[in-house]
């Protein structure tokens, strides 16, 4: 009875291993859940640095993955400050003093406002499959969620993060937690999702925590107060000009 048992074990585990998807596939699932032909959001960051937290509020209108616009609201002192990205060339324009700079080589590490973010993770392209092979490594319970663990490996060498792990919920589509790595293995960052919600269909994080694990903090928390999906973008919003209107 015991050595049926076993059999009937194995018979299903096989089954499962073959029905599963490939962790290309995976990542194109959760490419396409993330992307959308244009988007709005409303959103909020909060900083959490070793003086304190201090939060930042902004609207970007997103086309694509190669336009993107956003403004900061609040506070007083960010208010205003702008931030375009036309395929691979980002461009920020500050109030205070009235300049417009592109934001390149050496300058795309930079921290966006004090955050656990580089300009570099905010030009890097969405669609994480055009970027990296993905493996299935294994499948683990994250958060009463069952999820799929794929090891993402950069097809090229000029990226951000040489590799990755994705903990992938392997009904919504949505990853829950990252983590980011140096060719040399060293961890660089970490994301963990906080809150997922369904709006039109899709599954959309909410809340997310950076970490970037080669400073001091508490990290940052991306919250998503509003989202809009497939709406009408004017054109002028993704240009220069719009910068210092």
């Amino acid at each position: 009875m015991r050595n049926i048992l076993i059999g009937f074990i194995l018979l299903i585990t096989t089954q499962s291993l073959a029905q599963s998807p490939s962790g290309d596939d995976v990542l194109k699932r959760l490419d396409q859940n993330m992307t959308s032909n244009s988007k709005v959001v409303v959103s909020k960051m909060i900083i959490h640095g070793r003086r304190g937290s201090r939060t930042i509020e902004s609207k970007s209108w997103i086309q694509g993955t190669d336009q993107s616009f956003t403004e900061y609201l609040a506070p007083a002192r960010e208010k205003g400050t702008k931030m375009l990205k036309l395929g691979d060339q980002l461009w920020t324009y500050s109030p205070s003093t009235d300049r417009t700079i592109r934001i390149a080589g050496h300058m795309l590490r930079q921290s966006v406002m004090g955050s656990d973010l580089s300009y570099e993770d905010m030009m890097e392209d969405p669609e994480l499959h055009k970027i990296y092979s993905a493996n299935i490594i294994k499948e683990e319970i994250l958060n009463d969620r069952l999820c799929w663990i794929l090891e993402l490996i950069a097809k090229k060498e000029d990226v951000a993060y040489h590799s990755r792990k994705l903990w992938v919920d392997k009904d919504r589509f949505v990853a829950l937690k990252e983590t980011r790595y140096a060719k040399s293995g060293k961890l660089l960052k970490t994301t963990e999702i906080k809150e997922v919600k369904k709006v039109e269909n899709r599954w959309v994080p909410m809340r997310i925590v950076f970490k970037d694990e080669l400073k001091s903090g508490d990290g940052t928390e991306f919250m998503v107060d509003s989202i809009e999906f497939d709406v009408a973008i004017p054109d002028y919003i993704f240009s220069k000009a719009s910068l210092r209107r």
